[in-house]
């Protein structure tokens, strides 16, 4: 695949010393992956895969959702490992997942259902970190109204979540239930998707479930105790070569792009890596405000993210 939106560095000396650039392993004179018949083909395959994938474990699920035991909860998990198996995308972990598979009355004997809260840059996002952990995400209303995703996403038992205030108690109760039935969940409280290259700024309302205010403990059921563990997702590898600036729109889909020209793209790739990196759990009841856990759980997940981009991660804790 060509990479036209790459540009040369200009006012570039002609000498030999090495030009440290993030962007060096992918020059737009010599393309990666040339586009062609083959990458075409390989494309159209994978998504005929995932669409057959889609429907089998969607046809499963929905038998699943209405049995009793953990075989709905672990199966989102596999359809998402076959996801990226299909499209090429392998997954590194850093760190130690809080969560786990628990049942309702783990919760009442005191353990605590744990909310990841990620940055939050494509669609992908939810393959990653849905094919390492069994969550339920927390996904905008759209997303339900989306042509197969929206399926799929209501089999996953997605929560579904608006703008609209008046909303809010409705949504909220409905996250309080999964946590009570011991379900982990998880947040992107930038509340958009970014380009890849920053973590947007987090709204503190997102995380009115771990800390509720005054207005929402009215008249509400109350949450369980809850850890919040930040997550950092980055997409750092592309056909065995680091992931500089200008190649993170391989992955990134955001604004008023189009899934299908995105998907069509991205799909001609041959091989991709991301990394998943599981920070320390924090105890809401350890702030005072809202505010200051939305900011402690930011910074974590930004500087986890930075590192991630400039390749030196480093143990969750560290």
């Amino acid at each position: 695949m060509s990479h036209r939106d790459a540009k040369t560095p200009k006012s570039r000396r002609g000498h030999n010393r090495p030009v440290v650039d993030e962007n060096a392993a992918f020059p737009a004179f010599q393309p990666t992956t040339s586009t062609s018949f083959y990458s075409r083909l390989r494309c159209a395959l994978r998504l005929s895969l995932v669409l057959i994938w889609t429907f089998w474990a969607c046809s499963l699920q929905a038998v699943l959702v209405r049995l009793p035991g953990r075989l709905k909860i672990m199966m989102p998990r596999i359809y998402w490992r076959g996801v990226c198996r299909i499209l090429g995308i392998k997954t590194k972990v850093i760190g130690q997942s809080a969560g786990g598979v628990r049942t309702a009355k783990d919760v009442r004997n005191g353990k605590r259902p744990v909310v990841f809260v990620a940055n939050h840059c494509s669609w992908l996002d939810i393959a990653i970190i849905g094919s390492e952990l069994p969550v339920v995400f927390v996904a905008k209303g759209e997303v339900g109204k989306w042509p197969l995703i929206g399926t799929a996403s209501r089999l996953g038992r997605t929560i579904f979540v608006s703008r609209n205030r008046q909303d809010t108690g409705r949504e909220l109760q409905e996250m309080a239930a999964h946590l009570w039935d011991g379900d982990d969940i998880v947040l992107f409280p930038e509340g958009t998707s970014s380009d890849g290259s920053r973590v947007l700024p987090f709204l503190s309302s997102f995380f009115a479930v771990a800390k509720p205010g005054r207005l929402e403990k009215v008249g509400l059921p109350k949450a369980p105790p809850v850890l919040i563990q930040p997550v950092s997702v980055v997409y750092d590898s592309l056909e065995g070569l680091p992931v500089g600036r200008s190649r993170r729109n391989v992955f990134s889909w955001y604004g008023d792009m189009d899934l299908a020209p995105h998907l069509w793209s991205f799909g001609q790739w041959r091989t991709m890596g991301a990394s998943l990196m599981l920070h320390e759990p924090i105890t809401p009841d350890e702030f005072l405000s809202r505010k200051d856990l939305s900011r402690a759980t930011y910074e974590a997940v930004n500087t986890g993210a930075a590192d991630l981009r400039r390749g030196q991660p480093k143990a969750a804790g560290a």
